[in-house]
């Protein structure tokens, strides 16, 4: 029985709990009671530790407190979601217990279990029972007293995945939400999936994750667009476009000629419509030849070289030191889609955060685009209920001075700002925004990820659900029926202003049946109708 854990042992149990995640994350996911197509627990608590265990392969040979530093340091700047903040708090209290020591037994690992349960909790405004925070601090007790039973580190910790497991399997009757969906909290199922791997390495059995081919170099995350030179893109314009088909016009002579004029081409027509998609210098020519099919029904026409530019530019930005302050206050906005960005720098944003729904940006997302803001001040608004202890963790982090409004959703993110007050201190915007927050009703129509058995509904995959508020609202094949059932619910309560942001699966015309349910059901209401381009959301929906 392995007595003690020294640097590279923990360094190495770290890395098989990473493996472990991700092997078994979509099993996570699919234990969020909650259908929707959200930035999953498993997903969020997966990319977290990956970050960690990027940093610590950088590292061969570290001593025990380096390597708990690494990895705390590593999952606070790349938490994501709150399953991946509190798993970095739990991990943040662990290398505070172990601060100064080269080598620990059982006792000591115990204790660095409570101290990482006892941050987690501090940190979370309200702790819930039935949830990771309980699963972590039960296994903590069992690994106190285990301790006092025997010293052996292997043992210690295989005595607090049992107690973990008991609790965890408790968690079901916890959690209201949990007992009618007849599940354990997932973010309970990932901290014992992680104890579990860490116990398997500690015996010498380290979890490979299959991706995981020991080379030395990994692939990476992201393009790096520095990687080239603009100079070096040969066709310049991405030309999309649809015509009609109003004559018998072959388009295979519309595809050869395409093909001289550019590369990347994507042709596809049927009865009614050709649609294309081909890189060239000279889109003006390519669509006068298009018109001669048929009219134009969309067009599209982007600089690559000009985009290339930018994202340049974007890259050596992040590397930049704080900018320094060049006014009192800044703002810095997560959301998704150009329409919805747009929205939020014409209100003032500093900074915009792609993220939300699907993919929840890190600490380290959130922290850059904070440092890049020339204020004194930044305001962050991270319009996603998982977003926001992600985004608190960057109060420390920087030098700057960062107020985290609450903002759960983007229409109240949006009225937040419209409430912001330039010559206001800090306290009486935070009030102000709050208010403003708290008086806009949120309405969101997407799909289901998976079936589900959820407040009453059964659930099916491929379902419209209707979100009112942070309830369900309902679900139906039928998405025009669920947009009838919100318009009556907001005529019901005599809401005056309507906004609807429809999604980028949605075109425009479709989105205007949608802005008509809502005309006639609220005759009185001054409706708006704004192409967000959200991923995921069909329509968000405002009402004051």
């Amino acid at each position: 029985m392995r007595q003690t854990i020294d640097g590279v042992a923990f360094r190495r149990m770290i890395i098989s709990a990473a493996a472990a995640v991700e092997i078994n994350k979509q099993k996570i996911n699919e234990l969020n009671v909650f259908p929707v197509p959200d930035g999953d627990t498993g997903t969020n608590m997966s990319m977290t530790l990956n970050n960690a265990v990027a940093d610590l392969k950088r590292t061969e040979d570290p001593s025990l407190t380096q390597a708990a530093d690494i990895t705390a340091s590593a999952l606070l700047r790349g938490a994501r979601g709150n399953s991946g903040v509190i798993l970095s708090l739990l991990f943040r209290g662990i290398a505070k217990g172990l601060k100064g020591e080269t080598e620990i037994g059982g006792t000591r690992l115990a204790s660095a279990m409570q101290v990482g349960v006892d941050s987690a909790y501090k940190a979370v405004m309200k702790p819930a029972e039935g949830t990771i925070l309980t699963v972590a601090r039960l296994a903590a007790q069992g690994a106190e007293n285990a301790a006092k039973e025997n010293n052996a580190a292997e043992f210690v910790l295989e005595q607090a995945i049992a107690e973990g497991k008991i609790a965890l399997e408790n968690t079901v009757n916890q959690n209201p939400v949990l007992q009618k969906a007849g599940v354990v909290d997932a973010g309970g199922v990932g901290w014992i999936t992680i104890l579990n791997a860490m116990l398997s390495s500690l015996r010498g059995e380290d979890v490979i994750a299959p991706e995981d081919t020991g080379a030395e170099t990994a692939p990476k995350e992201q393009a790096s667009f520095s990687d080239f030179a603009t100079e070096d893109i040969t066709f310049a314009y991405c030309t999309e476009f649809i015509v009609s088909r109003d004559n018998d016009l072959d388009p295979e002579a519309l595809r050869n000629y395409l093909n001289g004029m550019g590369d990347s081409l994507v042709l596809v027509d049927d009865d009614e419509i050709i649609k294309v998609h081909v890189h060239t210098n000279h889109p003006g020519e390519v669509i006068e030849k298009a018109l001669t099919y048929g009219g134009l029904i969309t067009v599209k026409i982007e600089n690559m070289r000009l985009q290339h530019t930018e994202k340049v530019l974007s890259e050596a930005e992040k590397n930049n030191q704080i900018a320094p302050p060049e006014k009192h206050y800044g703002m810095v906005a997560v959301c998704a889609g150009e329409g919805l960005s747009s929205v939020f720098r014409d209100l003032g944003a500093d900074a915009i955060i792609q993220g939300g729904q699907t993919m929840n940006p890190s600490t380290q997302d959130i922290l850059m685009a904070i440092n890049r803001t020339p204020a004194e001040t930044v305001f962050v608004f991270p319009n996603n209920k998982n977003i926001i202890l992600a985004a608190e963790q960057t109060i420390p982090l920087t030098e700057k001075e960062v107020v985290v409004v609450r903002s759960r959703t983007v229409p109240q993110g949006i009225s937040a700002m419209l409430a912001f007050d330039p010559e206001a201190d800090v306290h009486t915007n935070l009030e102000n925004m709050r208010v403003a927050r708290h008086n806009v009703t949120t309405m969101q129509i997407t799909y289901a990820a998976r079936n589900s058995d959820f407040d009453g509904y059964a659930i099916h995959e491929g379902d419209y659900l209707a979100l009112y508020g942070s309830a369900l609202f309902g679900t139906s094949r039928d998405v025009n029926s669920l947009l009838k059932d919100l318009a009556e619910k907001v005529a019901s309560e005599e809401k005056e202003i309507i906004t609807i942001f429809y999604g980028q699966d949605i075109d425009e015309k479709t989105a205007e049946k949608a802005c008509r349910i809502f005309e006639k059901a609220c005759p009185d209401a001054e409706i708006s109708l704004i192409n967000g381009g959200q991923p995921v959301y069909y329509y968000l929906i405002s009402a004051e």
